[in-house]
């Protein structure tokens, strides 16, 4: 890894004008920000379509995409849709994502779209080159015509056409578009870092259509579902309740899965963040039934074997190991045997007792990729507001700042100062902590399933930022 910095902000929270984020002028906007700043990377979160509580890390496939992210003004412009159309789908409020509204309305507007679409040899290639997205398109196709029941209750194999023909069209132009848009990207200097979630959801066309590759009993239902134990996060665990892969049977056919799995994500990004590494040495399982996680097994993961299976399919590409949560010597190990850069959070140790906690910026190596905090945590600056008065000082005189005043725009750029003067090779940002927003800007709280994912940014407020001072940031520090 080089010396670089990069700044992390979803897709869906681009400012734009039409409820969501998307891949529009507002990302090559963005892409230009990150330029003039000095930054190399531009970290997302999942692609996949998310779940009724909008999170891309549970969704209806691994190999879908979000239909939300589509320029639809860029539909217009080439006759899919008409203006009218486009002016329905105006949003009302620039600040947050609109998800009930486009939940309601988004895949309606893009069937208008699709039934314009005259497809060619291109869209016929996609399909052959994707078959599990294809497999995903026609599960939503024969879920719409099952009333939208998770498969296990449909009664009918039949397909509804026009829901097939728009989500094979959704999927071909998200690429399409997503390609046209990294390309800008990578032809500016900046790197897409992408993210894997490691499980996929119950009701997903992966489990219905290969169930096989999953711990199911005879009725296709898990045997027993994933989770993490009680941690910093919450005290009952979290009970995921995604069903768990049959790593025997994956093993035996050469993880074929896996590695179309992860060709496709290659497709989208430059960088691949591993969601959840250290279930790959071993992963924590709790009973279907159960009512929270504390009371799970761990069982060991497919180690080391796998890792170089994901790294020889990736090629060139780099793997980041998301190894967070519960850390024993084996999943050390295991981080260290394969190579790839682990994670430090700063938010996990300034502010702590242990001058030996690994997510203190003394004692990273150079092979690790530092945050202030990633979407799961709060914002820099309502992490500072939420501490106790000594541990708020301990934190600052870490970072040393010793001013009287501790709320206030230099108390926080000291703590990002702190992170950019690291050792650590790659250091990504929140876009919410070099705005030093508050924890109402914070994207997801773990194990809370309402009120995430909504945050968006204005141009107004990206255009606040001191490009040229970032710049000067980066450059003193060989980013």
């Amino acid at each position: 890894m080089e010396r670089k910095s990069g700044v992390l902000l979803h897709i869906s929270s681009l400012w734009g004008e039409f409820g969501c984020g998307a891949f529009g002028k507002e990302g090559r906007e963005f892409v230009d920000f990150l330029k003039e700043s000095g930054f190399s990377y531009w970290q997302v979160l999942p692609f996949c379509l998310p779940d009724v509580f909008s999170s891309p890390y549970s969704s209806y496939s691994a190999f879908s995409v979000n239909p939300n992210f589509i320029d639809i003004k860029e539909l217009a412009n080439v006759g899919l849709l008409t203006r009218e159309e486009l002016e329905s789908a105006k949003q009302q409020n620039q600040y947050v994502c609109e998800f009930d509204r486009l939940r309601a309305e988004r895949v309606e507007l893009l069937k208008k779209a699709a039934r314009r679409f005259v497809g060619g040899k291109d869209f016929d290639n996609f399909f052959k080159k994707h078959r599990h997205t294809e497999k995903f398109c026609h599960f939503m196709a024969t879920r719409a015509k099952n009333g939208d029941l998770p498969f296990w209750l449909w009664t009918s194999e039949e397909e509804d056409l026009d829901v097939l023909n728009a989500w094979k069209f959704i999927c071909y132009t998200f690429v399409r578009q997503w390609a046209e848009l990294k390309k800008y990207a990578n032809d500016n200097g900046i790197l897409i870092i992408g993210d894997i979630p490691i499980y996929v959801a119950q009701d997903s066309s992966d489990v219905w259509s290969e169930p096989e590759q999953f711990m199911l009993d005879e009725r296709r239902r898990p045997t027993r579902v994933a989770g993490v134990p009680p941690d910093f996060f919450s005290e009952d665990g979290q009970l995921w309740g995604n069903p768990l892969y049959n790593w025997e049977k994956m093993k035996a056919d050469g993880y074929t899965w896996w590695r179309d799995r992860i060709s496709f994500m290659c497709e989208f990004f430059d960088v691949i963040r591993i969601d959840h590494f250290r279930g790959l040495e071993s992963f924590y399982t709790c009973a279907p039934d159960a009512e929270n996680a504390r009371n799970g097994k761990w069982v060991k993961g497919p180690g080391l074997e796998f890792v170089n299976v994901l790294k020889e399919t990736c090629g060139d590409k780099m793997l980041i190991a998301e190894d967070l949560g519960v850390m024993t010597k084996a999943v050390k190990t295991l981080v260290k045997r394969s190579g790839l850069p682990g994670m430090r959070v700063m938010m996990f140790g300034i502010g702590d007792d242990d001058p030996e906690n690994s997510h203190l910026p003394h004692n990273y190596d150079r092979n690790v990729v530092a945050y202030t905090g990633t979407h799961d945590n709060n914002t820099l600056l309502g992490y500072i507001w939420e501490l106790d008065d000594e541990h708020r000082r301990r934190a600052l005189a870490y970072c040393g700042f010793d001013g009287d005043n501790w709320n206030c725009r230099e108390s926080y750029e000291a703590i990002l100062r702190t992170l950019m003067e690291s050792v650590a090779d790659t250091v990504i940002i929140p876009l919410q902590d070099l705005l030093f927003y508050g924890a109402d800007t914070r994207m997801n709280t773990p194990g809370v399933s309402e009120g995430n994912w909504y945050w968006r940014v204005t141009k107004e407020a990206l255009d606040s930022i001191d490009r040229e001072k970032w710049k000067n940031m980066n450059a003193l520090y060989g980013r």
